[in-house]
């Protein structure tokens, strides 16, 4: 939930209590005037009482032709109420434990028909306010360091995307989906977002936890949203990252979890080779288990194609380091090709994480330059192994 929600529910409880609160005031403190008992009793054998509340400890009431509320003590005997009915004052009674029904039956509707006021506000506004369109990423392929290979196969997707009608009269089936595997931090979303760029077509950015609800069936709604708005905006790049996050392999024990799961990944199959045309579309899926995910949804046809990507090589290393350390300043004991070298097995993110904050304790230290102490620590802080040997 965001800030703005939170806030916005925030200031509607305060609101809900004061109201309640002066509601309470209002039925409980009323202007009445003090008379002593013998009073009450002379005025009673008059017969000037019009209309009694007998309370727990007091009794209030209300004389002929007078418009004020007195009030005087309970005298607490069987026979009082009988004795005012029997001189034809209307009776009513008033206790503590009635006003706080009330309270708490008032308490409970507003909590209902909140929630429920809630549930259809989110309801009406989840299309527009769900998977926003980017227009434009920005991104370009050359802007991605390395892995020139996959480079070289998106580029074939691109014409694809951008005449999938030419292709079509040649019987060429356009690519519906695509698959990218490989560890978190290199580069999944950034390919994604370059082959949306290279296209110049629109980006429609999504993950697996986005899907889920605690409302029954609202996962597979959300699933004929995404499509419904990708087909209002296409030619367009929809990008779901952690794809097993609602693609896995459809267990059907029964469970609320399952069920809901199989909903998803059904509508998912509908959308994706249903009978509404998904020409222009083109859907790239990240994971990190491409095992796990169910044979159904990754067959030929649907996601027809599958890429590794994989942590990058010495020589895409090389490249990130000369891209995240531009502008800066290396010491004469840092070598680049060393450098790369100790990056083995790092993702992308992490050498950019180790290389951005050996800069910023450079920058503490008053230091012009990188030293190979400050990647050291770096690496540390960022938890992350490299092989110290080799700088």
């Amino acid at each position: 939930m965001s800030m703005k929600n939170k806030k916005l529910i925030l200031i509607i409880s305060i609101i809900i209590i004061i109201g309640i609160s002066f509601t309470f005031y209002i039925i409980t403190k009323e202007d009445k005037k003090y008379m002593n008992y013998r009073d009450f009793n002379y005025e009673l054998e008059q017969e000037n009482i019009e209309k009694v509340i007998i309370e727990q400890n007091t009794v209030s009431f209300m004389k002929k032709n007078d418009s004020k509320i007195y009030y005087t003590e309970n005298p607490n005997y069987d026979e009082f109420k009988e004795k005012l009915l029997l001189k034809g004052i209307e009776v009513n009674t008033y206790s503590v434990e009635e006003n706080i029904t009330f309270i708490l039956d008032l308490l409970f509707y507003i909590f209902f028909f909140g929630v429920i006021g809630f549930g259809v506000y989110k309801l009406v506004n989840i299309n527009s306010k769900t998977f926003s369109v980017i227009k434009k990423t920005n991104v370009k392929f050359e802007d991605i360091a390395g892995m020139d290979e996959l480079k070289t196969e998106m580029m074939k997707l691109v014409e694809i995307l951008k005449s999938p009608s030419n292709f079509k009269t040649k019987g060429i089936r356009p690519i519906k989906g695509i698959i990218l595997e490989g560890n978190p931090g290199n580069g999944k979303t950034l390919f994604a977002k370059a082959l949306a760029g290279e296209t110049d077509v629109k980006f429609i950015a999504t993950k697996g936890a986005d899907f889920q609800s605690a409302m029954m069936s609202m996962g597979a709604r959300k699933i004929k949203m995404l499509f419904k708005k990708a087909r209002k905006y296409k030619p367009c790049v929809v990008f779901i990252d952690e794809f097993d996050g609602i693609g896995e392999r459809r267990n059907y024990a029964g469970t609320g979890v399952d069920k809901e799961n199989n909903r998803i990944i059904t509508s998912m199959l509908n959308e994706m080779d249903g009978f509404e045309t998904t020409d222009g579309i083109i859907v790239i899926a990240a994971t990190n288990s491409y095992a796990s995910l169910d044979p159904a949804l990754i067959r030929p046809g649907r996601f027809d194609l599958k890429y590794n990507i994989s942590n990058p090589d010495i020589n895409t290393r090389i490249k990130l380091i000369d891209l995240y350390t531009k502008g800066k300043i290396l010491s004469e004991n840092l070598d680049k090709n060393k450098m790369a070298e100790a990056f083995e097995n790092l993702s992308c993110s992490a050498i950019e994480t180790i290389l951005n904050e050996a800069s910023i304790l450079s920058i503490l230290e008053n230091n012009k330059e990188i030293t190979k102490d400050h990647i050291i620590i770096a690496s540390r802080k960022a938890n992350c192994n490299i092989n110290l040997k080799k700088i």
